[in-house]
């Protein structure tokens, strides 16, 4: 419930303070008084734009602050939980405008962003605005309001994802049967690129393998030569090859182990050394029997290994890791085959999507249906008791084809009106005038609030139009609602205004320089005054004070 709203330079407010109460609360007063500025600056509190010229001509910001206590179990007060801005039950909302344009909003005290100002109000407050009545001309918002009025919100919200999963598979699935030439392209070439690699056979390790042979078969002479002179000097040499003077090492230290066994160990050591020098002899004789000159082979080596480097250029890698080449090659080509599997994987996903999308919104579109009904109904008995005796309201549903299906569902909604006997229905946007569109808009703006659980209503002038009886029953209407939430009314009309439980009076002052809002919560004698005004005009006779006074204490009984 709004408990307090203070407001400070804002439009032709200098520094207004309202308390509230429970119940019907009104708000009256001469015409450009300021009565709707309030209504404009509770909704700044609720994250409504604003700007520079919001400022009093003059202050450097505007401020507005609104006092909201929150019940124990109510959706806001668990907002407030959540983003750790609780305080008790209170909750004070807060927004700075500055002169240069800057805004700032606060919840409790914390700073938050105009995110969360919206996020919150709309729990708390709810303001039906005077024009409300032309925004029901659109197809939008009457679609809004047969979902608000059967509680489809989650349904509509499922349907809306589904339609965008499905929209973004079919989307896909478009963009990969476009690029399928491509594909076949990409394939001719990569298979191209793989056979080569195929008929090379290049297997791991063989690299190393190559440029070892070719290495040694390149240099030939060379190692013979060197091999023949190791030879030598270790094993062959006729004087003084290593082996020799090993062996007679050895053939030494032996004899003299006999006489100190502490050279045992080292006599054993050379000894092995000679049986070393002999076996690497005998390896390098094997060696050198073995080496031979191949002419061909060297010629196949260079071959292979300039073809693996080419190859190597071709798919910008090194000589070293062309053997790898060959399996992302066949991954690749794999995965492009794969490509009309995937194709049709991926029909077959965007054909799920479709039908979880219809089945969905075929789930809607009964509820919209059952719903519609239930409006009807409403709506009708509504406009009857609103000074249409014979009117008649219905919500007609046009299913749409298959394929104009949308994130909305499978039909159009439209209101439709019959006003008048013998008349036929038809749209509202072109069959209701000006008075009887506001009538309407009052009716679904009743039922709506009922539906509600938002604790503070405000209309702003939705009884623009009507008048007499009518409006009388308008007053009731909203005294009615008022049972069990709270409701602040902006009216023009004092048998809208006789139905509140608290009267509050709006005027400007003028010192003939400049000019400021006051609004004043009214005693009982200053009610009947004020409906006296609002009835009589200039001048107020003993008879319209009589009529006013008589007006409240109808409604009061």
């Amino acid at each position: 419930m709004l408990s307090l709203i203070r407001v400070k330079n804002y439009a032709v407010i200098d520094e207004v303070e309202v308390e509230f109460e429970p119940g019907l609360s009104v708000m009256t007063g001469e015409t450009g008084a300021g009565k709707s500025i309030l209504v404009d600056a509770l909704g700044l509190v609720l994250g409504d734009r604003a700007d520079a010229s919001t400022v009093r001509q003059g202050a450097e910001r505007a401020d507005v602050s609104a006092v909201f206590e929150t019940p124990a179990d109510h959706p806001a007060l668990a907002w407030l939980r959540e983003h750790s801005l609780d305080e008790d039950k209170s909750c004070l909302i807060r927004r700075v405008i500055g002169s240069e344009g800057r805004s700032r909003a606060f919840i409790n005290g914390q700073p938050v962003t105009l995110q969360d100002l919206r996020a919150l109000g709309n729990l708390l407050l709810n303001i039906h605005g005077q024009h409300a009545h032309q925004a029901l001309r659109e197809g939008t918002v009457q679609r809004q309001m047969l979902d608000f009025h059967g509680g489809h919100g989650a349904l509509v919200a499922d349907v809306a994802e589904k339609f965008d999963h499905w929209r973004t598979l079919r989307e896909r699935l478009e963009a990969s049967t476009q690029n399928s030439e491509d594909r076949e392209a990409q394939l001719e070439l990569l298979r191209f690129q793989l056979d080569e690699l195929e008929r090379l056979d290049l297997q791991k390790d063989e690299l190393a393998a190559l440029q070892s042979e070719r290495s040694r078969l390149a240099n030939t002479d060379r190692i013979a030569v060197g091999v023949d002179a190791a030879l030598a000097q270790l094993y062959e040499a006729e004087m003084h090859s290593a082996h020799e003077l090993v062996a007679s090492a050895r053939r030494e230290l032996q004899h003299l182990a006999d006489v100190d066994a502490d050279l045992e160990p080292t006599a054993r050591s050379v000894a092995n050394a000679e049986i070393e020098i002999r076996e690497v002899a005998s390896d390098l004789a094997r060696y050198r029997d073995r080496l031979e000159a191949d002419p061909q082979r060297l010629e196949w080596l260079e071959s292979r290994l300039a073809t693996i480097a080419e190859l190597a250029r071709k798919h910008r890698v090194d000589d070293d890791a062309l053997f790898d080449v060959g399996a992302t090659l066949a991954a690749r080509v794999a995965e492009l085959e794969s490509g009309n599997e995937s194709l049709e994987l991926l029909a077959e996903r965007a054909q799920a999507a479709a039908d979880d999308y219809f089945q969905l919104a075929g789930q809607l579109s009964a509820a919209r249906a059952k719903s519609a009904d239930s409006l009807a109904e409403r709506v009708s008995a509504q406009l009857r008791q609103l000074g249409l005796p014979n009117g008649q309201f219905r919500v007609g549903i046009q299913p749409k084809p298959v394929e104009r299906g949308d994130a909305h569902g499978l039909e159009r909604i439209e209101f439709e009106v019959a006003l008048n006997p013998g008349q036929n229905f038809g749209p509202l946007s072109k069959v209701a005038s000006g008075g009887e569109l506001s009538r309407i808009s009052l009716a679904l703006e009743v039922i709506a609030a009922g539906a509600s659980t938002v604790p503070t209503l405000v209309f702003d002038e939705v009884d623009t139009g009507i008048g007499g009886g009518v409006a009388e029953i308008v007053g009731r209407r909203l005294h009615d609602i008022a049972a069990d939430r709270q409701v602040l009314c902006v009216t023009h009309l004092a048998q809208v205004a006789s139905q509140g439980d608290r009267h509050y009076r709006v005027t400007k002052l003028s010192d003939g320089t400049t000019s400021r809002t006051n609004v004043r919560a009214l005693s009982d004698d200053e009610r009947v005054e004020e409906l006296s005004r609002m009835l009589g005009g200039v001048e107020i006779t003993a008879t319209t004070r009589a009529h006013a006074a008589e007006m409240i204490e109808r409604a009061g009984s």
